[in-house]
């Protein structure tokens, strides 16, 4: 057990600093550590678990708690506040410890602690926290829910923290990309506008294309990483179908999932015009055959074309069939049949530029000897069209 003072006089800029003698401390270990409720939960619950009697200290915790402060004896732990056992570097700035300096009112952890003990309500915070660690100062990020609990009539609080920090990083990491790809490329596009303006050409007009078309592609990886649509603006258009079905044509002829493979398009599209987001359309249109062509083998051949019903509906067919357990949960995020990490966004971006930014309806059906047909319907009336021919094409 930690050798603390007990000094009732000490000061305290936020928690009180009083903390329990050690006849009382050995009290409150005793009572959690016979409670089988309680050693229930710290071995069948994962996660870093402790429990804090009402001065805030230690008196219990679990396996996992021990292994992140990388320490094999509990007892070591015992009587010390959460601050001080994971070496935060403000724990010791005044006498009466974690909780008592001028940074504890903005700490995460000591305010979801002290409002749990004063209100005996659940209260959840994000803390963060500079740690010592091997000698050296790490920053960590840990979301705190700290819950009450009364055992022998004496108040106790079921802390519960989980390691948030990666996440956390990744997070300012997308933010600061996103901020600085966006400024870079609205500067881009605005001199490839200007460059079009001035010197109208070709050449200038394919580099103002191009532009818009990087900087759509960004906004909606945005769109992705966030899971809002929100986050998307639409521009809409009237639209050549056969337009962007050459472009994807021309996009799956150099295309790895493509290789060895035959890619069926429709000849013509060119009087199928329809008011859409084109990069939008591009999107959805990309991922289902890219799906299509991941399911295909090598001499197989997918289809694409479009049926001209009340609203157009763009089809992809391949001949695989989708078992059961996997057609369950195809449109769901991060499900993937690949086992690898960063899977599972093909469908579900289908899905969310298909329904929730373009308003359509995205589909399948998939059965034995019939294969399996991708289907988007598209929200709005074709203007003009005339029946085609299809063709096939080896993709190389």
């Amino acid at each position: 057990m930690a050798n603390l003072k007990t000094d009732q006089a000490v000061g305290s800029y936020f928690a009180s600093a009083k903390r329990a003698g050690s006849g009382e401390l050995q009290i409150d270990i005793d009572i959690v550590s016979n409670n089988p409720v309680i050693s229930g939960l710290l071995t069948s619950i994962g996660g870093l678990i402790a429990v804090l009697n009402e001065d805030r200290q230690i008196v219990s915790l679990n396996t996992s708690f021990l292994e992140m402060l990388g320490i094999q004896d509990g007892a070591k732990v015992l009587g010390l506040r959460p601050g001080e056992a994971v070496d935060c570097i403000h724990a010791n700035e005044e006498p009466g410890g974690c909780g008592t300096s001028r940074y504890c009112s903005t700490c995460g952890a000591a305010i979801a602690i002290v409002t749990c003990l004063e209100t005996a309500a659940a209260v959840e915070r994000k803390c963060a926290l500079t740690a010592f660690k091997n000698g050296k100062e790490v920053q960590l990020a840990l979301q705190v829910r700290a819950n009450p609990i009364r055992l022998n009539g004496k108040m106790y609080v079921l802390l519960f923290l989980q390691d948030i920090t990666l996440q956390e990083q990744r997070a300012a990491l997308e933010r600061t990309f996103f901020h600085d790809i966006n400024n870079m490329l609205s500067m881009m596009v605005q001199a490839s506008e200007l460059l079009v303006d001035e010197n109208p050409s070709t050449l200038s007009s394919a580099i103002f294309d191009a532009s818009l078309r990087l900087s759509n592609e960004v906004a909606m990886q945005k769109c992705l990483f966030e899971e809002e649509a929100s986050f998307y603006t639409p521009i809409w258009h009237d639209c050549d179908a056969g337009q962007i079905l050459q472009e994807l044509r021309v996009f799956f002829a150099s295309h790895k999932a493509g290789k060895g493979r035959f890619l069926q398009f429709p000849d013509s599209y060119q009087h199928l015009r329809i008011k859409t987001d084109g990069s939008s359309l591009f999107r959805v249109l990309l991922n289902m055959i890219v799906n299509a062509l991941e399911a295909t083998p090598e001499g197989g051949t997918v289809k694409v074309w479009v049926e001209e019903q009340e609203a157009p509906v763009f089809c992809v067919w391949n001949d695989a069939v989708i078992p059961q357990e996997v057609a369950l949960r195809i449109f769901q995020r991060s499900f993937s049949t690949k086992g690898q990490a960063g899977r599972g966004i093909g469908t579900y971006s289908m899905k969310l530029f298909g329904e929730k930014i373009l308003g359509g309806k995205v589909s399948f059906t998939s059965r034995s000897g019939e294969g399996t047909t991708f289907r988007f319907m598209h929200p709005a009336t074709v203007v003009n069209s005339e029946d085609v021919d299809k063709q096939v094409e080896p993709v190389q």
